[in-house]
């Protein structure tokens, strides 16, 4: 059950604010704004920019699906600068996180999960989704959107959430 509740959640966010990306740079070009305004925003004085909320979402996205798995993830050195660099980071993240399958998560409840910052405490894998990765990447994709709303970018509840499996 993680498997379902992390990585194709992940996905599917990342994907949605890349979507979000792309009406940003619209917005930018079509109300000639310079796109350093929106890229380097904040909603307040001591919170990440919009570029760091980003790379901070990618980060959880691959860190927490390696995490769970035992895998090592691949390293993103946080030089992104432009819009199109952050969609090549999203698109890495995507492609990475499509290399997951169920099965890798079998033993991810019970999985020791520390942190460097952590200094030597551990969560098990079920208490590090729920608690830490799951809530993180939301607030980091939130924050993302958040910030470009609040700069006049026009986006709503339907591009964050992205497409539903409706039933009939």
């Amino acid at each position: 059950m993680l498997y379902e509740i992390t990585v194709p959640q992940f996905t599917k966010m990342l994907q949605n604010l890349s979507r979000i990306l792309d009406k940003a740079t619209h917005f930018a070009e079509t109300k000639k704004i310079d796109v350093e305004v929106l890229l380097n925003s904040r909603l307040a004085p001591d919170q990440f920019n919009l570029i760091r909320q980003i790379q901070i979402a990618c980060d959880t996205a691959k860190l927490a699906s390696a995490r769970l798995t035992g895998k090592q993830a691949p390293v993103h050195e946080d030089l992104e600068k432009t819009l199109p660099e952050l969609k090549t980071r999203i698109d890495d993240v995507v492609k990475y996180l499509g290399t997951f399958s169920v099965g890798e998560f079998n033993e991810a409840n019970s999985r020791k999960i520390s942190q460097p910052r952590w200094e030597g405490k551990y969560l098990t894998g079920l208490e590090y989704a729920i608690q830490h990765a799951i809530p993180n990447m939301y607030f980091h994709v939130t924050t993302a959107y958040d910030i470009l709303r609040h700069n006049g970018v026009e986006v709503g509840k339907k591009d964050y959430l992205g497409e539903m499996p409706f039933k009939n």
